[in-house]
C-alpha cells in the first residue's frame, strides 16, 4: 500500500471533518462547496481502492489478511459518499455535523488500512 496516500486521505478526510464541523457550528447545512470537498476525498479513496486492488492482483498480501484488507478499502470508499447522501436527507447543521462524522470515520479507516497492510 502506498504510505503517502493513506496518510493524504486520512488528512484530507480529517480537513473535510474539521470544515463541515465549523459549518455545523453556526447553524448550516452542507453546501456545494462541502460536495466539491466530499468528491475529492471520494476520489483519494477510490483511488486508493484501485492500487489496494491492483496490488493484491500483483500478489502482495496484507498482513492481518486479504479479505478483512479489501472489506476495509470498500468500508473506505463508500463512507464518505455515504455520509454525503445521508445529508442530503438532512439539509440542517445535522447534516453537516454527518459529513464531518464521515470524515473522521474515515481517517480512523485509513488507520486501521495501515495496520491490516503491515508497514
Amino acid at each position: 500500500m502506498l504510505d503517502v496516500l493513506t496518510l493524504v486521505t486520512g488528512v484530507a478526510a480529517l480537513l473535510l471533518a474539521v470544515w463541515c464541523g465549523w459549518a455545523a457550528s453556526r447553524d448550516q447545512p452542507t453546501k456545494d462547496w462541502h460536495f466539491i470537498g466530499m468528491g475529492v476525498v471520494s476520489l483519494l479513496a477510490l483511488v486508493q481502492l484501485v492500487i489496494g486492488i491492483v496490488q493484491l492482483a500483483r500478489g502482495e498480501k496484507p498482513e492481518q489478511g486479504t479479505t478483512i484488507f479489501v472489506a476495509y478499502l470498500i468500508g473506505a470508499f463508500a463512507c464518505i459518499p455515504a455520509a454525503g447522501f445521508m445529508s442530503l436527507a438532512e439539509r440542517t447543521r445535522w447534516g453537516s455535523v454527518t459529513v464531518a462524522a464521515g470524515g473522521v470515520v474515515l481517517a480512523v479507516l485509513e488507520v486501521r488500512l495501515f495496520d491490516i497492510w503491515g508497514a
